[in-house]
């Protein structure tokens, strides 16, 4: 092992490490070390969260799909870019509508009102566009991502959060799918309420003008990486309003017009599990 993939390693390492222990505790920042590899910084950034997702499936979890991040215009200029991030979504990641969340399975957690796609056909082509998307869509859902930060108090750049798998969490789908000429993807309103309250508002075009250019733009990219959009894979294309601190307790409603409806409900309890 050379002494790039022996660095790239030990950055992995950090990571599943703060994922893993009891109680949680969050690290410092990696972007520095990230920095002082060799080469690309964004494509070492990926080439950890490459080796955590390994680690992952070979510990038994099934890859369901992807996750669309940076999605918000103010967001890239916020971190200095100008494309969105992926993570991967994992099996044990997914909550049902109304499933309540134990609170120590989240790690500084904020919540994000999402239209979830769900694929009925693979997307293989290396430039898709806008029909190829429709075809392969078979039903959208409305979907609460619970995003999360290994990284001590959301301190985080561009390098941080690929590293981090684009700070996956958690996420929670409804349970009524509906056909994408059955709403307006675009112009569909969302508003999210935590015990009746609205906390955040958004609209379809919030996900970089429209959502089905997020799907274009994951789509395109997965090819380039060798992992492929499939059949059956769900793909949360981005938030549509501004993120959500949570609670122990708390419990969220996302509305999003033509869409429904889907809940977040998180447990009390704070301990982490051992």
């Amino acid at each position: 092992m050379t002494a790039q993939s022996q660095a790239v390693q030990a950055i992995a390492d950090t990571l599943w490490q703060a994922q893993h222990q009891r109680p949680f505790a969050a690290v410092s920042p990696i972007r520095d070390a990230i920095d002082n590899l060799d080469g690309d910084a964004l494509a070492n950034a990926y080439r950890v969260q490459q080796i955590n997702t390994q680690r992952h499936i070979d510990g038994g979890a099934r890859l369901v799909g992807r996750k669309i991040g940076l999605t918000s215009v103010a967001v890239q200029a916020q971190l200095g870019v100008d494309q969105p991030d992926f993570g991967m979504l994992f099996d044990q990641m997914a909550f049902s509508d109304g499933e309540e969340i134990p609170f120590s399975h989240t790690q500084q957690p904020k919540v994000e009102a999402e239209i979830a796609f769900v694929l009925q056909r693979d997307l293989l082509h290396e430039r898709n566009t806008v029909a190829d998307i429709i075809d392969a869509v078979a039903y959208a859902l409305p979907a609460i991502e619970v995003v999360g930060s290994r990284i001590a108090n959301w301190d985080i750049r561009l390098a941080d959060t690929v590293a981090d798998n684009a700070s996956s969490g958690l996420f929670v789908l409804g349970s009524r799918p509906v056909k994408l000429d059955a709403f307006d993807v675009v112009g569909c309103g969302m508003v999210m309420e935590r015990g009746g309250d609205p906390v955040s508002v958004g609209a379809g075009a919030a996900c970089l003008g429209n959502p089905l250019n997020a799907a274009i733009w994951l789509a395109n990219k997965m090819v380039q990486v060798g992992s492929p959009l499939s059949a059956g894979d769900v793909v949360l294309t981005g938030a549509l309003g501004p993120m959500v601190a949570v609670t122990p307790g708390d419990v969220f409603s996302a509305h999003i017009q033509g869409l429904g409806a889907v809940r977040a409900l998180f447990s009390n309890e704070t301990e982490s599990a051992s």
